[in-house]
C-alpha cells in the first residue's frame, strides 16, 4: 500500500481508509457503510459529516458503480500486496423481516423465526433500522405479552429471553421505545414486570433495561403515576440480587425516573428500596454507582416513609455520611441534602445525638471549609443552625473544625 497511491475518492471521508461497501447520502456525499451507520445509528447524528447538512433521509443506497471500480483497482494492483474486497452481502429488507414475522406466528416456527431475526439484528445497525421500521418491536412486545400467562410451560422462558434480548439489542429510537409503552394498550410494563417477578436471572435483565430506556424516552407523567407497587418491588428485587453491572445500573435509573411523581416515593420505601441502596453503598466505591444510588436515596428520602426506612437501618445515617466528600460533587450535594431532609423532618433527640457521635457534625463542619458547592454548603450550614443548641459546644467536633461552626 505504501509503494501505490490509492485514488482520493476510493477513501471515506470518516475513517480515510478504503471503501469496502461504498454507500451515497441524502447530501450526495459516499461513505464507507459502516462508518456512516455507525454515524447516524449509533451516534444519533443527523447531520452530513462532510457538508454538515441535515439529512432528508436516513436511507442508504449502494454506490455499485464505485464498488466495482474500487473492486477492479485492487484486481488490477494485486501485484503490489493489494487485496480485492469482496462484494458485500445485500442489506435485509423489509419484506424478509415481514415474512420471518409472519413465521413466527407459528407455535412450530417461533423460536426458529427468533433466532434469524436475533442474527439479523447482531449484522448492523442499518438492520435494526430496517427491523423497527418492519414492526419488529410492536412484534416481539406481542411475544412478550401473549406468553405472560404460560411462564410455567415448558420453552416459554427461552422464548421470552429471546424476544427480550432480541428488543434490547435493536436499540430501538425514541419514537420506537414510545410505541412499547402503548402496545398492548400498556400491558407491555405489567408484563415485563411478571418477567422480574418470575423470570431467569437474563429475562429479568433485559426486562429492567429495557424498562430504563423506555422510561427515558417516556414524556408522559401519567406512565409514572401508573406504576404499580409491584413494579417497585420487582426493581428492589433486581437490585438486590445483583444480577449484573448493567441490570444494577438499569434499576437504579428505572426507580430515579419514576420516583418523584405521584406517591412513587412511598411505593419505593415500601418496596424495601431504602435498605437495599444502604446495604449497596456499604459495598459500593464506584462512582457512577454510588451517585445514583445517594440520587435515588434522596428522592425516596422526601417522604416520610423513606426517612423512616433510613433511621431503622443501622447503617444508614453512617453510610449516608461517610459518603460526603468521598464520591464527587453530585454525591456530596445528594447526601447533605439527605441529611437535611432528616434533620428538618425527622430529627428526634436520639437521631440528633447519633449524628453528633457518627462524626456527621464534624463532617458538615469540614464541608464549610473545602470546595463543595454553595447549595451544598447551605444546607451543611443550616444543618449546623437547626441543632446548634445540642451540637455547639460537643466535645465530639475537633477544635480545628469548630471555628467554622455558625452561630
Amino acid at each position: 500500500m505504501e509503494e501505490i497511491q490509492v485514488p482520493p475518492y476510493f477513501i471515506c471521508p470518516i475513517s480515510l481508509e478504503m471503501m469496502k461497501d461504498s454507500v451515497t447520502i441524502s447530501t450526495g456525499i459516499t461513505y464507507d457503510r459502516e462508518n456512516i451507520e455507525r454515524w447516524i445509528f449509533s451516534a444519533k447524528n443527523n447531520t452530513c459529516p462532510v457538508t454538515k447538512q441535515s439529512l432528508t433521509s436516513i436511507e442508504l443506497t449502494p454506490n455499485v458503480t464505485l464498488r466495482r471500480f474500487i473492486q477492479s483497482w485492487c484486481t488490477l494492483n494485486a501485484s503490489h500486496g493489494i487485496e480485492r474486497f469482496p462484494t458485500p452481502k445485500p442489506p435485509v429488507s423489509k419484506a424478509q423481516i415481514l415474512k420471518l414475522m409472519k413465521e413466527a406466528k407459528s407455535g412450530e416456527m417461533q423460536m426458529k423465526s427468533l433466532k434469524t431475526l436475533r442474527s439479523i439484528a447482531s449484522v448492523n445497525d442499518a438492520n435494526k433500522r430496517c427491523m423497527e421500521s418492519a414492526g419488529a418491536a410492536e412484534f416481539l412486545a406481542s411475544v412478550v405479552i401473549d406468553s405472560s400467562d404460560a411462564l410455567d410451560e415448558e420453552g416459554f422462558t427461552s422464548t421470552k429471553d429471546e424476544a427480550l434480548s432480541i428488543l434490547y439489542q435493536l436499540k430501538l429510537s425514541e419514537d420506537g421505545l414510545r410505541s412499547l409503552i402503548a402496545s398492548g394498550n400498556g400491558e407491555f410494563i405489567e408484563s415485563l414486570t411478571r418477567v422480574m417477578q418470575r423470570g431467569s436471572y437474563e429475562s429479568r435483565a433485559y426486562a429492567v433495561m429495557l424498562m430504563k430506556d423506555m422510561f427515558e424516552a417516556s414524556t408522559l407523567p401519567a406512565l409514572f403515576s401508573s406504576l404499580k407497587k409491584e413494579f417497585f418491588a420487582q426493581v428492589v428485587r433486581v437490585l438486590r440480587d445483583e444480577i449484573s453491572q448493567k441490570a444494577t445500573k438499569a434499576s437504579l435509573q428505572a426507580l430515579a425516573h419514576a420516583c418523584p411523581f405521584g406517591r412513587n416515593r412511598v411505593k419505593a420505601a415500601e418496596a424495601g428500596a431504602v435498605r437495599v441502596l444502604v446495604d449497596l453503598l456499604l459495598d459500593s466505591s464506584e462512582k457512577r454507582t454510588c451517585e445514583l444510588m445517594l440520587i435515588l436515596l434522596d428522592q425516596i428520602c422526601q417522604s416520610a416513609e423513606g426517612r423512616a426506612e433510613l433511621l431503622n437501618h443501622p447503617g444508614g445515617l453512617a453510610i449516608v455520611s461517610k459518603k460526603i466528600l468521598r464520591v464527587s460533587k453530585v454525591g456530596s450535594e445528594r447526601a447533605i441534602k439527605i441529611l437535611h431532609s432528616i434533620s428538618k423532618f425527622s430529627s428526634t433527640q436520639s437521631v440528633v445525638q447519633e449524628m453528633l457521635s457518627l462524626g456527621v457534625v464534624a463532617k458538615l463542619c469540614l464541608v464549610l471549609q473545602v470546595e463543595c458547592g454553595s447549595k451544598a454548603k447551605d444546607r451543611a450550614r443550616d444543618i449546623l443552625k437547626i441543632h446548634a443548641k445540642p451540637w455547639r459546644n460537643s466535645p465530639c467536633i475537633p477544635m480545628n473544625l469548630l471555628s467554622s461552626y455558625p452561630f
